[in-house]
């Protein structure tokens, strides 16, 4: 995977979120893995077609999806990984993966995304890649996010 496509995405986790009230998100780690990504407790997976092709995980525990979607809620508690909150984390993904495909777009590249697929519980593992990918670990204050990022430019 050419290590250019990894700057979009977090470039949009950078200039997004801060946007949505939550503390200067911080790459933390770096790391190559294998094929599968494995569930923190609450992934949101999203494809990319046209030029790029591949998808993005984003991965994160479920006090984290929690403190996210409380966040992007104005406060407002969660107690538990609801409806309303599986809806506020698929629309921040939403909005994370526009903006990476915007920043893709300005290099020059046609992409096209998927409807978001959220998924809860942990330690499944879901393939995204037939080889290695990427995986960048952001921070937000105590919590982290995990940029699982399987893509390829065709």
């Amino acid at each position: 995977m050419d290590a250019k496509l990894v700057n979009p995405f977090v470039d949009a986790f950078t200039t997004v979120m801060p946007q949505m009230g939550f503390p200067e998100p911080k790459r933390n780690k770096l790391y190559v893995r294998e094929k599968n990504a494995i569930s923190l407790g609450v992934s949101v997976i999203v494809g990319f077609t046209k030029q790029i092709r591949g998808n993005v995980v984003y991965n994160m525990s479920e006090d984290t999806a929690k403190f996210i979607a409380s966040t992007m809620m104005m406060g407002m508690p969660i107690a538990e990984f609801d409806t309303m909150a599986q809806s506020a984390i698929s629309e921040m993904s939403n909005m994370l993966t526009a903006n990476a495909a915007t920043n893709l777009t300005s290099m020059g590249l046609e992409v096209d995304i998927s409807t978001p697929s959220l998924s809860v519980g942990k330690d499944f593992q879901v393939k995204i890649s037939d080889t290695q990918y990427l995986t960048v670990e952001m921070g937000l204050g105590d919590h982290v996010v995990e940029l699982d990022i399987a893509v390829d430019q065709r």
